[in-house]
């Protein structure tokens, strides 16, 4: 069977399993306060070239989530986000939960534009009712998108300035960080990101990790007493070293991206033979995403023989599909999906 259901299909890259190998047996103090987390957050810092940055290891993606909208939020404020954002969709409701609403803005293939976010919040406060409602307090995008999009240098920009005129915090989700990073035509760097927005993480557990978020946050006024609600949210290790081994092998030769590279490289090669056999491509995603419009007959043959998502519910002749890229995959694996086309 060939699996492209996801990118956190399979256990961890080998280089970061041969870490937590190799430590395994040692000794260290806990929540975080080894050596280990120390120097990969010493090593997170200098990728995203801001010194003076904090930066917390967290357990998943979910939990960073939910821990860093709700360190960012007020009582009475919500976060606004595209209606297609992950927190919106497939995270249960976890932003709610903690008593923040998420206030929703139109999407254009997964990503918001400025002037919406502009508009929202201007219009917000020329609402003489304004009082009795939930304000808008951050700002939540992802990158790369839900559908496998990215913004571009100047998208970010200008997203960037309008949360800033308005004193909004602008929050990036980056569980697949590393995929936007190194996807065909992307002007972004991982400084860029540090630079623009006020707090990012950067994903682990969907580029070679077991498990793991790094949580950047680059706006010194924001999440000073952050600590104690990361173990409030549960998203705190006692055998917090585990989490510091593996982002200190993802920063260690450049294996983040690197394994950010090839696995867009094998999504693109699988994109391209998609559309020579007259496919349609649902969305044009540059990352290890793809989406595709197929037949029902084609999703079924393509079943016996490979595991990938139904991207909403099944239609009458053809439904979309999903395909993911993820360290595990080989070319082979791309190969042989391609021969079953």
């Amino acid at each position: 069977m060939l699996y492209f259901d996801s990118d956190y299909m399979a256990g961890a890259h080998p280089e970061v399993m041969q870490r937590l190998i190799d430590t395994n047996s040692q000794h260290t103090v806990g929540y975080g306060c080894d050596q280990y987390s120390l120097n990969a957050i010493q090593l997170i810092k200098e990728a995203c070239g801001v010194e003076d940055a904090k930066v917390y290891l967290l357990v998943g993606g979910t939990q960073t989530n939910a821990t860093v909208i709700d360190g960012l939020l007020a009582p009475h404020q919500g976060v606004l986000a595209a209606q297609s954002g992950h927190i919106c969709v497939h995270e249960a409701g976890a932003i709610e939960a903690s008593g923040h609403k998420i206030l929703t803005l139109p999407q254009y293939n997964g990503k918001v534009k400025a002037a919406d976010v502009e508009e929202y919040i201007v219009d917000f406060y020329r609402d003489e009712t304004f009082l009795h409602m939930v304000a808008p307090g951050a700002l939540y995008i992802s990158f790369p998108t839900e559908y496998g999009t990215i913004y571009t240098l100047s998208e970010l920009q200008e997203i960037s300035r309008v949360c800033r005129e308005h004193s909004i915090p602008l929050y990036i989700d980056g569980a697949r960080l590393g995929y936007g990073l190194n996807a065909e035509g992307c002007d972004v760097t991982l400084k860029d990101i540090a630079k623009l927005c006020d707090v990012f993480y950067i994903g682990g557990t969907k580029m070679g990790a077991l498990f793991g978020e790094a949580v950047v946050v680059t706006n010194s006024k924001l999440l000073n007493n952050f600590y104690p609600l990361i173990k409030q949210h549960g998203a705190m290790l006692a055998k917090g070293r585990l989490l510091g081994v593996q982002f200190e092998a993802l920063f260690t030769d450049d294996l983040y991206n690197r394994v950010g590279r090839q696995c867009v490289e094998l999504a693109i090669k699988l994109k391209r033979a998609f559309i020579n056999r007259g496919y349609t491509v649902e969305v044009d995603s540059p990352t290890n995403q793809q989406f595709f419009r197929l037949p029902n007959s084609v999703i079924d043959r393509l079943k016996e023989h490979a595991s990938f998502e139904m991207w909403g519910p099944k239609g009458k002749t053809e439904s979309v599909v999903r395909f993911v890229t993820g360290w595990a995959t080989t070319e082979s694996d791309i190969d042989r999906l391609i021969e079953l086309l």
